[in-house]
This record gives structure tokens, C-alpha cells and sequence, in this order.
């Protein structure tokens, strides 16, 4: 998560979407950069104010505007599973490797996920505890140019951004009828991106 007070603009770093290329090109503009431990840098939107709030308790945190990227479902789950093989997790609980993406998926979507596959919702990421949409400005991953034409806009300068913290490249394949499970039940996702993907959710 990044604070820019001059802006009044917080950043929420939705895990895999290239949160630290934001952050290398922001971090120098910003007030606040939470990177570590992964529960503070990926805080989602339904707590940042608490936190705005105990850090800067001068600020009124109802001026503050949020912003976020939200990448395609199947993308994301694959950035993931990519993620977690890379060869120094070999050994931990959370490592993919010898599991297929079919199988990571499944695990995905189970009532109670194992370590590889708990990953959490993009869609309860940018919700508030109603389930409602609660970030401002929601950009597509995939139209990463809006979301850098905006925060250019409103600060007023040229950013840079570089591709960091890439995950390995692996061919994926999912079942189609595992596919249609998916996109059944985690619709909320779907839809979301969908709309980011639009043009219909930058400018709340």
C-alpha cells in the first residue's frame, strides 16, 4: 500500500498485479510505503483507512481517494501458481511445484483451500465487509496505460515503471468444464474485472 497525502491518493497493492513495478514508480512520491510484512504492503480496502488513520492522525482519511488494478481471473490464478514454483519454495507448504494448474485450481476452490492454493479474492480484496466495491478508481491489469494516464494526471509528472518480481513462465491448461466451475463460482471476480476492463470503473 502506497499514501500520497499531497494527492490525497492511497494505492492498494492487490497481490499479483504488479504491485512492486507501482511501487518502484511511485515510492518516491509517496508519504507512506508499506512493503513489508505482506500483510501491511497487500492491505486491502476495507482496512486502509485504519491504518491511514493511526499513521498521519492529522489527516481527515474521507479525502483520500483509493486506487487499484484487478487482473483477469484465470491470468491471476496462473501468476500465482507460477509463482509459488519457483524452485526456492521447494520443500515449503505453499510450493506448486508437481501440481498441476488443474489441481491448484480445484484446490482454489475449496471450502477451506490448502497452503499452495490460499490465495484469497480480488473481488473481497477491493470490497468493503458488505461485499460492496469499495476503491474509487479500478483499473484493468491488462490496461495498465489507463491506470498510469491517471495517477500522471493527478500528480502532475512522467512515471516509469519497470516489469519486477515477474513469476516463471510455465504452459498452462485448464479443464473446460473445470473453467465454467470456476467462472461460476467466483463470478464476483469475473464481473469485476470485466467492468475494470470497460472503462466502467476508473473514475467513481
Amino acid at each position: 500500500m502506497l499514501v500520497l497525502a499531497k494527492e490525497r491518493l492511497v494505492y492498494l497493492a492487490v497481490p499479483k498485479t504488479a504491485s512492486t513495478s507501482i511501487e518502484k514508480a511511485l515510492g518516491g512520491r509517496a508519504s507512506i510505503v508499506l512493503r513489508d510484512p505482506p500483510g501491511l504492503k497487500h492491505t486491502p480496502a476495507r482496512r486502509w483507512r485504519r491504518i491511514v488513520r493511526a499513521l498521519l492522525p492529522d489527516v481527515d482519511v474521507n479525502e483520500f481517494e483509493t486506487v487499484a488494478l484487478i487482473r483477469e481471473p484465470i491470468d491471476w490464478l496462473g501468476s500465482w501458481f507460477r509463482y509459488r514454483q519457483r524452485p526456492y519454495l521447494d520443500g515449503h507448504e505453499n510450493s506448486t511445484a508437481g501440481m498441476s494448474f488443474n489441481t491448484f485450481v480445484e484446490a482454489y476452490l475449496t471450502e477451506t483451500p490448502p497452503p499452495p492454493a490460499r490465495i484469497g479474492a480480488q473481488a473481497r480484496f477491493l470490497s468493503n465487509q458488505k461485499g460492496e466495491l469499495a476503491v474509487h478508481h479500478l483499473f484493468a491489469y491488462e490496461r495498465m496505460s489507463d491506470l498510469f494516464a491517471f495517477l500522471e494526471n493527478r500528480i502532475g509528472k512522467r512515471l516509469e515503471v519497470g516489469h519486477f518480481n515477474a513469476s516463471p513462465r510455465a504452459k498452462l491448461s485448464l479443464d473446460p468444464a473445470l473453467e465454467q466451475r470456476l467462472r461460476r463460482e467466483r463470478e464476483a471476480d469475473f464481473a469485476l474485472h470485466r467492468a475494470a476492463l470497460d472503462g466502467l470503473l476508473g473514475g467513481l
